[in-house]
This record gives structure tokens, sequence and C-alpha cells, in this order.
């Protein structure tokens, strides 16, 4: 890995290759795992999707590939690698882990764990259109300009919460992949954005 951005993330963020515990328990957050898929170039790229329009969840919006935990997936980067497989044609044998963040908490009560990986710079996409209707890479760099990226008041009728979101060209990227998107480019161009929020609390 030569890219200096990789190798900035690789260093800040600790690999804690944690395993699901077992069995799973009553009454926790169901668990998931998503993998953030970054370009192995010196402006190096994330690999996102727009979730296909007809999904119970979250319908058009746009989302890394992942997905929920499978009573045989050891560790959420199983479950990642096994959904970037399914959905995106990722195979494991080209994802070259760098570290995870904390579990986020959604306010869809899912407990998601991101994990971040690097990729080859062009590699063979398989996408499953019954998951995504497209996917795209955007510039990791394009998520540290403050002028796309915005903190809005939302509430469901019960809780208000400070959401972050981006303006990325037509597509409004929000919640938990913005929110991730923001811890990334805070590690790895030292962005400084304030999400207002633990994440890894219930909102």
């Amino acid at each position: 890995m030569t890219a200096t951005i990789l190798q900035r993330i690789d260093s800040g963020l600790p690999l804690h290759e944690r395993k699901w515990p077992r069995p799973m328990k009553e009454g926790q957050w169901p668990q998931a795992a998503v993998l953030v898929a970054l370009t192995a170039e010196d402006a190096p790229r994330v690999l996102l999707g727009r979730r296909a329009w007809h999904l119970n969840n979250h319908p058009g919006e746009i989302a890394f590939a992942g997905g929920k935990r499978e009573l045989s997936d050891v560790s959420p980067w199983e479950t990642a690698q096994r959904e970037a497989m399914e959905e995106v044609g990722l195979p494991a044998d080209i994802i070259q882990p760098l570290g995870e963040f904390e579990p986020l908490i959604t306010r869809t009560g899912f407990e998601v764990h991101p994990c971040i990986a690097g990729i080859p710079a062009e590699p063979s996409l398989v996408v499953d259109t019954g998951e995504f209707e497209s996917v795209f890479f955007a510039p990791l760099a394009a998520f540290a300009d403050a002028s796309i990226y915005r903190l809005e008041t939302m509430s469901d009728g019960k809780v208000k919460r400070k959401v972050p979101h981006y303006q990325l060209g037509d597509d409004n990227v929000w919640g938990v992949t913005a929110a991730i998107l923001v811890m990334l480019v805070n590690v790895a161009y030292d962005a400084g954005f304030d999400l207002q929020r633990n994440w890894e609390q219930a909102p």
C-alpha cells in the first residue's frame, strides 16, 4: 500500500478485528456491518451505491455495501466482506483491512460496524440490482469540503436529533453513511467536522 491517505487512515484507526458475540443476545440492537471501500490511489475514492427503490429500509438512499449479521458470520469483517461480495461483487482477496470505527447506533435501532478497507483502483464490480440501483466512486476528499456539509435538526415526532448531510451533486448523502464519512475525513484529512452527537449511543 503506497497511497499516503490510506497510510494515514491505516495508522490513525485501530484494527479491532472483534468477533460477534455468541449467541446473539435477546434485546440487543440488531447488528450489521458495512464495508467502506477506498481505492488505493494518491487521491482515494470511496465506493457508494444507491439502494434499490423497492427495498423496505432506506430505499433510494446512498449507502455503503453491507448488511445484517448472519448467525454463521464470525466477525463484522466477515459480514461486511460477505455483503460486499453479494451486493457489488468485491471478492475478499482484494480487500485490505485498514481499521474499524466503534459501532454506530442508527435511528432505526441498528448497531452498525464500519469496516474501513483498501481495494484496487479499478476493481471489476458485479452489482446486484436487487440491492443497489447503481454504484459509483466518489472522491474521498470531497467529503472534507465544508461547503457541502451541514448538520440538520431532524425529528421523528418524538426525538430531535442532529443529523449530518452532504450535498454531493444532486445526491443527498445523510444519516449513518454521512456520519461514517465525517469520521473518516476527520482521520484522513483532519477535517475537524463536529457531529454534535455521540453516535455510539442510542439517538
